[in-house]
């Protein structure tokens, strides 16, 4: 048997002209707006044929046509990533609200898929690309034939706009919180820096910060994998403990990812924030209200970075050339128990 919506073959340009009585420039003219050369019986039959005909035009071969898709790409290193959601939020209401349609690319912290996906941007021949990836493919990104804005990745020596949050504001507020609430020891646990700009200018900030003051310790600890390692996690978070018995001390999370992964440590551990140890959070997950006695998180304004994202990308759609600049916002503390 025939399957019925194989069969029903889908109505072209021709049809319509056909069933209209004319040609297929005027129904060319009549798809692209161009009303004013056609004669109010010649619109009437067009109209009438298209809905009879229930014809929908090809919008990739018309963009194609006028030399753009209207299609803006997200890359993503990581989808589940709660700061990389409320981005994309912000992106998305952007290209709605210029007509624009993204897509989406998450590659998984994977390497060759982020390759994979770049490759099949330029074949689509997408508008622009928005990037919050791994550096990995520094050699490709130098020649794609688009224009390209970085959120939260800072790879200035490829000349791309950057958005995103300004580090060292945010961490030398963070910092100095922690310390003049009486934290004697904090030890900052983060992702892989390899790569990261962002992350390595957090630390960076934080040692500093830690430098300047006299008796407080400060301690970095990197995870390359914090789904693998959580024995490792475990371990860092008792050493230090141990290392700072009677101290005052706190945990800072390089962001909303690590946060989850350091609060279900704590757990295992039976170590409570807010009373055994302090808990501050880059990033600040719909959670971190609610979880325990809640966390003190440095809130990102991550909408208004997506929605900025695409503003900035667009200028470069529309010919602006000039040379590449940053859009650093400023972060917002909130404070909760976790460290009181």
């Amino acid at each position: 048997m025939t399957n019925n919506r194989q069969s029903i073959k889908k109505a072209t340009i021709s049809d319509v002209a056909k069933l209209a009585k004319t040609g297929k420039t005027s129904v060319s003219r009549y798809l692209n707006g161009e009303f004013g050369i056609l004669s109010a019986t010649l619109k009437e039959r067009i109209e009438q044929a298209i809905k009879e005909l229930n014809y929908r035009p090809n919008q990739m071969a018309r963009s194609l046509k006028k030399g753009q898709t209207k299609l803006i790409a997200l890359i993503l290193a990581d989808i589940t990533n709660p700061y990389s959601v409320e981005v994309m939020k912000g992106l998305e209401a952007a290209c709605q609200d210029n007509g624009y349609t993204l897509l989406v690319c998450n590659i998984n912290k994977e390497k060759a898929k982020e390759k994979y996906f770049l490759q099949l941007l330029m074949d689509y021949n997408v508008d622009g690309v928005i990037i919050h990836a791994l550096r990995t493919q520094d050699s490709i990104l130098r020649d794609l034939p688009f224009p390209v804005v970085l959120v939260d990745r800072r790879m200035s020596d490829l000349g791309y706009d950057i958005v995103g949050l300004d580090n060292i504001q945010a961490t030398t507020l963070a910092s100095n919180y922690l310390i003049d609430s009486g934290f004697e020891a904090i030890i900052f646990i983060t992702e892989s820096l390899t790569g990261v700009g962002t992350r390595q200018e957090r630390v960076n900030t934080f040692k500093k910060i830690v430098k300047q003051q006299k008796g407080i310790v400060g301690e970095v600890v990197e995870i390359e994998d914090m789904n693998q390692q959580t024995e490792l996690l475990d371990q860092h978070i008792v050493s230090f403990c141990q290392k700072c018995r009677g101290m005052r001390k706190a945990i800072v999370t390089v962001n909303g990812s690590v946060t989850l992964h350091v609060s279900l440590a704590l757990k295992r551990l039976n170590i409570i924030w807010g009373k055994d140890i302090g808990l501050l959070s880059f990033d600040d997950p719909v959670w971190a209200s609610v979880a325990g006695v809640g966390i003190t998180t440095l809130r990102q304004p991550t909408y208004k970075i997506g929605y900025s994202s695409f503003e900035m990308l667009h200028r470069r759609m529309q010919g602006d050339h000039s040379e590449a600049k940053e859009y650093l916002y400023p972060g917002e503390l909130i404070i909760r128990d976790s460290t009181n």
